[in-house]
């Protein structure tokens, strides 16, 4: 789950230089192209990710075209809740992303919901008057999870807004109906103060336009064009140097184990990741301590990280790489 958080990182030309762009509209356009790109990515078939465990985290590294780099961590910071906390971070692009997801889920006969809570926060540093996007998640929905075919779906609405703008979007994402439909589609309606800006439409998975006021339209985003199949890939440590509790390492046995397709070998692994964390919490009640996570503390209601950004880019990324992978 924290590593599937990094896909909507996958298309970051997609909002470098938006501070460069003067109309707040267009800007707003640019953050939601941003937001809606990252769906298309998901594994084949429908996979329930890892639930990630207290303590653990995953962190990686993006060079990209224009010889600049993003740096990504999130970090399990609650298991009762289930939250988790991640921030993204490109200094030269002043681009920060600050998010937490708390997903709540409940099987519904042949089907298993998974509710989003949380939202993304994404500021443009250049333009600080703008202050943070801010957008919410929609539901997730496995179907055919005992019989039939299984299919992954995104339902209900999410919402993008930016308050210092005025200008906000509710997204449908909608599923499919058992007669009739289509799977993976979304709509929308971007307003500025209230009133009607344009439309969103399409599908997450393959195209989405927006239609102005005037009846105009253009691509918002296409999985098939150049810029959608540009995906940014993750830089990550072989799994020997990660420390113990870094996700690709903390589940590579259960990994290994599933793709070898070995069922007993799958659950000693899994089951043998569960003690560990058990074991870690009798440990702490019998001390009298707390669980205090790493990267990320709890400020004014929300989940931050635990590092402050240096005003010059060069030395933002310098700090920033040190923060999340110290030197010693």
């Amino acid at each position: 789950m924290l590593e599937r958080i990094a896909d909507f990182m996958s298309h970051p030309d997609l909002i470098f230089g938006a501070e460069q762009i003067d109309n707040p509209e267009e800007r707003f356009l640019v953050i939601l192209r941003y937001y809606l790109s990252g769906w298309h990515i998901k594994p084949k078939g429908v996979k329930k990710p890892y639930n990630p465990v207290l303590g653990e985290f995953f962190r990686c590294r993006y060079d990209y075209p224009n010889g600049t780099q993003g740096v990504y961590i999130a970090e399990q910071v609650s298991h009762h809740p289930p939250i988790s906390a991640y921030f993204y971070f490109s200094p030269e692009n002043q681009v920060r992303i600050i998010g937490e997801i708390r997903p709540k889920s409940k099987f519904l006969g042949n089907s298993v919901s998974t509710n989003m809570e949380g939202e993304n926060r994404i500021m443009l540093m250049g333009k600080p008057d703008d202050g943070e996007y801010v957008i919410t998640m929609p539901n997730m929905y496995a179907r055919g999870i005992l019989f039939g075919k299984m299919v992954f779906e995104l339902g209900d609405t999410c919402v993008a807004k930016n308050e210092k703008t005025g200008l906000a979007c509710d997204l449908e994402f909608k599923i499919k109906g058992f007669f009739s439909g289509t799977y993976n589609a979304i709509v929308g309606r971007v307003r500025h103060y209230g009133a009607d800006v344009g439309e969103v439409s399409g599908r997450w998975s393959h195209e989405i336009e927006f239609k102005d006021k005037t009846g105009k339209k253009h691509t918002l985003f296409d999985v098939d064009s150049e810029a959608g199949k540009r995906v940014a890939a993750k830089i990550v440590s072989p799994e020997d140097e990660q420390e113990p509790n870094e996700s690709r390492r903390q589940w590579r046995e259960l990994t290994k184990a599933i793709v070898a397709k070995d069922m007993d070998a799958a659950t000693d692994a899994k089951c043998a990741v569960e003690d560990a964390q058990r074991e870690d919490r009798r440990r702490r009640d019998e001390n009298g301590e707390e669980f205090v996570p790493r990267f990320f503390e709890k400020r004014d209601g929300g989940w931050v990280p635990k590092f402050q950004i240096p005003a010059d880019p060069r030395e933002a990324a310098a700090a920033v790489q040190e923060w999340i992978w110290p030197s010693s």
